[in-house]
């Protein structure tokens, strides 16, 4: 607390300060507490707000940005994203997973036990069906090394990315299926650019 004047007079005589100085000072001081009170509570909700956003983007929703064009025309460089963690997969689900070091998003095709079969002009067949891919604007038979048809193995995903023709992905043993301890999560939504935000 702040300490008040007392004046002496040459005679020695205290004056002493008036109620309404008191009053002054005794806001003042009020004024003080409460505003560090509130600085500190502040602080403290930012300091919490930002550890649960780091909490939760790592833990069940990370944030991801896209490199290179594997994934053109539906996700383009630079984009950011969105993704959930867990959940099931189905046929047209946008997955990111990791390769090594590197973490890659790719088209979920087919699941464990589905066989995949893809033509010359780069039509996939899942189980002898037709898949219908309007998200793929070229087709292509691409990079592909593997034996066609392929048997999904047990545990694993066959992914492709929607830029066939350049896409390096399950077709080819360098990427191969995808086991779930390799999956991140199911591309949600897209951030970045604002001009795309939402579903991708």
């Amino acid at each position: 607390m702040g300490v008040l004047s007392v004046k002496i007079k040459k005679n020695k005589e205290l004056i002493m300060p008036t109620s309404e100085e008191i009053k002054k000072e005794l806001d003042r001081e009020n004024y003080k507490r409460k505003y560090t009170k509130v600085l500190r509570s502040t602080l403290f909700t930012l300091i919490v707000v930002a550890a649960v956003a780091v909490l939760v983007a790592t833990i069940w929703m990370p944030v991801l940005q896209i490199y290179g064009s594997s994934m053109s025309p539906t996700l383009s460089e630079g984009e950011i994203v969105v993704s959930v963690k867990g959940g099931d997969f189905e046929a047209g689900d946008l997955v990111c997973f990791y390769i090594g070091n590197k973490l890659l998003v790719k088209r979920y095709i087919a699941g464990p036990g589905q066989w995949v079969d893809i033509d010359e002009e780069g039509n996939v067949f899942v189980d002898g069906a037709l898949l219908d891919e309007p998200y793929v604007k070229e087709k292509a038979f691409g990079d592909c090394n593997i034996e066609l048809p392929y048997q999904v193995p047990d545990n694993r995903m066959f992914c492709m990315g929607d830029h066939r023709e350049s896409s390096l992905d399950s077709r080819n043993t360098a990427v191969g299926c995808i086991s779930e301890d390799q999956v991140v999560g199911k591309i949600i939504f897209r951030v970045w650019p604002l001009t795309k935000m939402g579903a991708p």
